[in-house]
This record gives structure tokens, C-alpha cells and sequence, in this order.
């Protein structure tokens, strides 16, 4: 029978590789790299039984978290290298003298261990605190506007001034499903990438192929089968003429409804697809040329017409069902025309009316080329200056059409009114225009899309100014050009947003 060896004259074992991961530095990369991948985990399951998915969720989870991640094995295999250094070669058991031993008999030691478990807890406690509160920061306005400004900037601006202010970006912008929270995913880590790089496109387009159906954006709040009716509206504009003549038009939208249960389906809403359904093909991607158009109404009778020059097949084409986005195409991010933004400010007194041929000389201000705002300020400060040297009023002028211009036009993205038309309406742009002019005929030959009724989707009650405004006509009145000689329909040829009025 063999005597047992004493522990005290027992070789040691030979150290494995492993061990050289006992140093501080490798056990605080993997703390880092543990964290990195619980904030990871945490983030992961956060987002994905959210109520809506968060299209920068993507950038925390895939690139911070993971970046988080790499570093603190980075640190772990840098220990260890640093570690297997200190080894003499041929001599592996010498590296006992320099793994980490923690006696806890020693007061040293249990000090150190202490600290660095509760550091390792506290880092984690930190890490998913962090996690869960950058998860609702990433949800706010401000993060997804602000953050990239260069390239948002038009964007959030726009947002701040409308009927959307209050409603948050990603309740619009990104959707239900396993498709949309990948590419939100995919999607928010390309931006990064190029936000980083600054080659993004100037100005940035939304590509209509991807956008999102206005059943799961617009329709997840706005009731589509509410009967509106008949809504009132006022308009005040002023001419470029020497004394800035007022020239106001009440209108009544026929804005009608879209389903024959609460209402009759009459109206600017009888173009929703309640009862009835309406489908398109767009020659560009923008959808401003729509030369053939089908409607089905809501006996299922279809009915198709298509402009005389549009000869294609009709399976060559994509064929879109029209929802409120072809028409309310600017519903958070609207610019402006400078007509409309100085009829405003006029209308308001931010620009007092009374300066001869202000109209037109802040228009002209505003529609200058400016390679930047820092430009534009300067340049819009001498300009109206120099137009009215000894008038005190110029000062509130400048700084008006200064802040029309921040609001409504950005020259380091290239965006202005132009860029991003509002095809609401068809005065500044082609919008009712591009169906509704005359030219699309149906298949017999005999009709066509009412183009010409002025009458069919609104009324016009009252229009001009002093004793002209006060005759109202209930049945409605015809409309009343300045220009006399001018019947054509189509008012976007001539109003585009910058010429006299």
C-alpha cells in the first residue's frame, strides 16, 4: 500500500491555457463582453414584444451592443497575451507564480473581490437600466430629428409646424410584422453607415415602392368610413401689386364619405376604397403622371380610362389601389410654397401690409439661390435693406423672411417646396390635375373624369375683397380670375409657388 503524498511536497499541476485569463484585465473584458451581450439580449426582447417595432433599435442592438461586445473580448485576449508573456519559455510551471490567487483568509483579497463582483453587478444593473431607458429615448421626436440633423433637419422642422406635432415619428414610420421589424432593422443600420460617411442623398427621397399602405399608418387612427360632409374654409392671399391688394375666396369642401352605411359616398372621400375602389398607374416614380385610371364601384362594375397618348399594356405597369397618401402626400412634412408662407405672414401682420410691394420683394428675396442658410440670412438682410433704406418697418420684414426661409427652405439638402410638392388641392401643383384635367377618357370614348367642374369638389361662397367678400352665394359662385383673360383649368401651370399673383 502507497503512502499518500503530503499536499506540502505534492508538485504542482502544470498551469492550463485558461489560466492566463486569471489577470484583472482579461476578467474585466469579459465583464464588458458579459454585459455587452446581456444589453444585447435585453434590447433584442424589449424590441421585439414592443407594442411597435423602433427602427433605431436596430443601430443599439446590432452595432452598439456588439461593439460593447468585441471590445471587452478584446481586452480578454490582450490580457491573455500579455499574460503568456511573463512565462519563460520551456518553463509553463512557473506560471503558477502568476495566476491570480484570491485568499480570503487575507483582507487584501477579499477587499479586491468584493469590489470587483459588486462592480461586475453594478455594471450589469447599469447596463440594462441604460438599455431600457435608451430604448425610449430612441423613441422620441427629438432623437429621431435631431440626432442626424444635417439630414433630418428639413424633415423635423416641417414636422414641428404640422398637423401631426404631437404624434410620434415611429407611429408612422415603421410597422407590425416580422418584415417591418427587419427592415427597420436593416434599414437603421444603413443609415447609420451612411450618416457616418456623409454620402447620403441630397435631398433625401422616400422611395414610394417601400412606403408603407395607408390602412396600417393613416387609417390606425382616422376613422376612413366617418361621413365629414361639407367643411368650410378660408383662404387669404394678397397680390404682388404695389399696395399688396387683399384677394380672400371662402370655399365649402365637399369633403363628403366613403361608406354608404353613415353616409352617402359623395364627395373628395368617395375616392377611398370603402365601397368603392380606385387603382392607378403612374408613369414616374413620384406618381405625378397618371395616365390610366380603374374604378369599381361598389356593384363591382368597373369602369377604366387612360389619356390618348397612353397606348401600353396594362400588365406592363404596376397598377397601385389608391389610399390617402396620394393625395395627402405631405401629412407631417410640409414646405411651404413662398406664395403661401408670405400670404401668411402678411395675413398675420408679422409683415405689415402697408409696405408698398412687399409681396413681391420678399418673395424675391426668398427664391433666390443660396448655396446656405448662413448665406440666405445675410443675403435677404441686404437685399430688403437696400429696397427700403429709410423705412423702420424693414427690420420685423428681414427678420420674418429670414424665419420663412429657415423654416421652409434648406440649400445644404437641396429641399425646398420644389423638391417635395403637396398634392392637396391643384394650385401649386398638378394633385386633383393628374385624373381629374379632362384628358382621360373611358374605354368607350364617351366620358371622361370630370376635370373641368369646378362645382363637383367644392363651392366657392365668397371671394375678393371689402364689398366683393360680402356678397355670399350659398349655391356657390363661379370663380373669379384677376387674370380675365386666363380659363384655363389647370392653375399649377401658372401659380408655381414663386411667380407674381
Amino acid at each position: 500500500m502507497s503512502e499518500e503524498i503530503p499536499a506540502a511536497t505534492r508538485p504542482a499541476p502544470l498551469p492550463t491555457r485558461l489560466s492566463r485569463l486569471r489577470n484583472w484585465l482579461s476578467l474585466s473584458g469579459l465583464v464588458l463582453a458579459v454585459s455587452a451581450f446581456f444589453a444585447f439580449f435585453l434590447l433584442f426582447s424589449v424590441d421585439l414584444f414592443a407594442a411597435h417595432a423602433n427602427p433605431y433599435m436596430g443601430i443599439l442592438a446590432y452595432v452598439v451592443a456588439p461593439l460593447f461586445l468585441l471590445t471587452g473580448l478584446a481586452m480578454a485576449l490582450l490580457g491573455y497575451v500579455l499574460e503568456s508573456r511573463r512565462i519563460p519559455k520551456g518553463h509553463p510551471e512557473l506560471a503558477s507564480s502568476f495566476v491570480l490567487h484570491v485568499n480570503l483568509t487575507r483582507k487584501r483579497d477579499r477587499r479586491l473581490l468584493v469590489g470587483f463582483v459588486g462592480g461586475s453587478l453594478g455594471f450589469l444593473f447599469l447596463t440594462a437600466l441604460g438599455s431600457y431607458r435608451t430604448y425610449h429615448i430612441t423613441e422620441t421626436n427629438s432623437f429621431c430629428g435631431e440626432v442626424c440633423h444635417t439630414s433630418m433637419e428639413p424633415q423635423f422642422k416641417a414636422y414641428q409646424h404640422s398637423a401631426h406635432a404631437k404624434v410620434a415619428c415611429v407611429a408612422c414610420h415603421v410597422g407590425p410584422g416580422a418584415g417591418n421589424y427587419i427592415r427597420t432593422k436593416v434599414s437603421g443600420m444603413r443609415q447609420l453607415y451612411h450618416t457616418v460617411l456623409g454620402d447620403f442623398n441630397r435631398p433625401i427621397r422616400l422611395h414610394n415602392v417601400n412606403q408603407r399602405p395607408a390602412q396600417e399608418t393613416c387609417q390606425s387612427c382616422h376613422w376612413s368610413q366617418k361621413h365629414t360632409g361639407d367643411l368650410q374654409k378660408t383662404y387669404r392671399h394678397f397680390l404682388s401689386d404695389e399696395t399688396n391688394t387683399p384677394f380672400t375666396v371662402q370655399m365649402v369642401l365637399k369633403v363628403g364619405g366613403s361608406d354608404p352605411v353613415h353616409g352617402p359616398v359623395e364627395g373628395i372621400h368617395s375616392h377611398m376604397n370603402v365601397s368603392n375602389k380606385i387603382e392607378f398607374i403612374a408613369t414616374d416614380e413620384s406618381r405625378l403622371s397618371i395616365p390610366w385610371v380603374r374604378v369599381t364601384d361598389a356593384n363591382g362594375r368597373k369602369t377604366e380610362y387612360r389619356t390618348a397618348d397612353f397606348k401600353d399594356d396594362i400588365s406592363k405597369h404596376p397598377i397601385r389601389t389608391m389610399d390617402c397618401m396620394d393625395c395627402h402626400n405631405r401629412p407631417s412634412h410640409k414646405y411651404l410654397t413662398p406664395n403661401a408662407a408670405v400670404d401668411q405672414s402678411l395675413a398675420f401682420r408679422r409683415i405689415d401690409p402697408a409696405i408698398p410691394w412687399a409681396k413681391a420683394k420678399v418673395v424675391k428675396a426668398l427664391v433666390q439661390p443660396y448655396a446656405t442658410r448662413e448665406e440666405a440670412n445675410v443675403k435677404i438682410d441686404r437685399f430688403l435693406r437696400a429696397e427700403y433704406p429709410d423705412d423702420a418697418r424693414v427690420t420685423a420684414m428681414v427678420a420674418e423672411t429670414q424665419a420663412i426661409y429657415k423654416a421652409n427652405f434648406f440649400p445644404e439638402m437641396k429641399v425646398d417646396w420644389r423638391i417635395h410638392p403637396d398634392l392637396i388641392g391643384h394650385k401649386d401643383s398638378n394633385g386633383c390635375f393628374r385624373c381629374h384635367d379632362g384628358q382621360h377618357l373611358a374605354t368607350d370614348g364617351k366620358s371622361s373624369i370630370k376635370g373641368s367642374d369646378c362645382n363637383a369638389c367644392h363651392l366657392i361662397v365668397a371671394q375678393g375683397a371689402g364689398k366683393e367678400l360680402e356678397k355670399v352665394n350659398p349655391q356657390g359662385l363661379p370663380f373669379f380670375h384677376i387674370d380675365s383673360e386666363n380659363s384655363d383649368p389647370t392653375c399649377n401651370e401658372c401659380h408655381t409657388g414663386q411667380t407674381q399673383e
